[in-house]
């Protein structure tokens, strides 16, 4: 329940209905019709996503952070969700297929069954009209046994959420620099040797299940990388 209540709050925050604090706990459990206990908790999830700051003694404020940028992507939210009302990316496929995990270095890397069949897709993502990034994304077939084609233009977490209840709970972000070869390069239509700011991701379920890892290459204009952290008192 406290799940979908901190869903609703950062829809909320996100769409500017909460520009500076959030209301009250004893207002959001009338709003909402449950226990101070279930608010508090889901609270906690929106501070973690880095939408909020508290102030001993006067509540739960909005960072507005969302507001510094046309294009924040929100590394605590997850990669695919930017703080900017963005609107939707366009996709142009490159590979929809299957492969096995000893063919992908990543997977390699990450030290799943070298037998482990894998979903792929390679994506040309846009918005409004220049190339976003090149998306690079592996599910689990065992997890996530079918893909539909029908929802390769769209977000792949939203097809995996509401057709097997898998959200991502927890992830793994590695950012780096890589210099595009000369087949990511003319991909990208970019030259070869250009250097592009790249996040590896590897996704758990709340059961500490890899379900899917990726590699995204951004080379939209102004793009910027926010990431919430807070510090434990060491008193």
């Amino acid at each position: 329940m406290y799940h979908q209540i901190a869903e609703e709050l950062l829809q909320s925050i996100q769409a500017g209905e909460y520009q500076s604090k959030l209301p009250t706990e004893q207002e959001l459990m009338k709003r909402f019709n449950v226990s101070r206990n279930t608010i508090r908790r889901a609270i906690d999830v929106v501070y973690q996503h880095g939408l909020l700051r508290r102030i001993q003694g006067s509540g739960y404020y909005v960072n507005n952070v969302q507001l510094q940028s046309t294009m924040t992507i929100n590394l605590s939210i997850g990669a695919g969700k930017s703080l900017a009302k963005r609107g939707p990316l366009k996709s142009k496929i490159v590979t929809f297929d299957r492969v096995l995990a000893r063919e992908i270095p990543l997977a390699q890397k990450m030290k799943i069954n070298d037998d482990t069949e894998l979903w792929r897709i390679i994506r040309l993502r846009y918005f409004n009209g220049m190339l976003y990034c090149l998306e690079e994304a592996y599910y689990l077939r065992d997890v996530v046994p079918f893909i539909s084609t029908d929802v390769l233009d769209d977000s792949l977490f939203d097809f995996v959420k509401e057709t097997y209840d898998i959200d991502p709970d927890s992830s793994d972000d590695f950012l780096s620099m890589t210099t595009l070869g000369p087949d990511k390069a003319d991909l990208m239509n970019l030259k070869p040797g250009t250097s592009l700011l790249t996040l590896a991701q590897i996704n758990y379920m709340r059961n500490n299940v890899i379900f899917n890892f990726s590699q995204t290459v951004y080379c939209y204009p102004g793009l910027d990388f926010y990431f919430h952290s807070a510090h434990l008192s060491s008193n």
